[in-house]
């Protein structure tokens, strides 16, 4: 289930290090290197797929775990009773650069709307 040229895929083997905040079963969350707020951790799952609408097709019972992961790690930065955002980048225009599902959990600090 790895792709052998995925960033993500060699954090979660092991031969890229990275600054790990939580894992289980089915995810591996680790602190952005190029940090867009206080807390920004990303949470990716295990199994490699393109994006997240791609792992509700091939694995919708990996789905529940990565947003109940999400969560955990807003709980443990800090940041779940202040406000967090969760953001999924799908696809080249939405600025998706690495092409294995994650998720952005960004807080600490007020957040702009509309996002784009």
């Amino acid at each position: 289930m790895a792709d052998g040229d995925c960033i993500f895929c060699s954090i979660l083997s092991g031969d890229i290090p990275a600054d790990v905040v939580r894992e289980d079963e089915h995810t591996l969350a680790f602190r952005d290197l190029e940090p867009q707020a206080p807390t920004h951790v990303l949470v990716i799952p295990r199994r490699h797929v393109p994006d997240v609408g791609t792992l509700a097709v091939e694995a919708p019972d990996e789905v529940a775990p990565l947003f109940a992961a999400v969560r955990a790690v807003a709980g443990q930065e800090g940041v779940a009773d202040r406000g967090y955002r969760s953001v999924f980048n799908t696809g080249a225009e939405a600025h998706q650069t690495v092409f294995h599902a994650h998720v952005h959990v960004l807080g600490g600090r007020a957040m702009a709307w509309p996002p784009g």
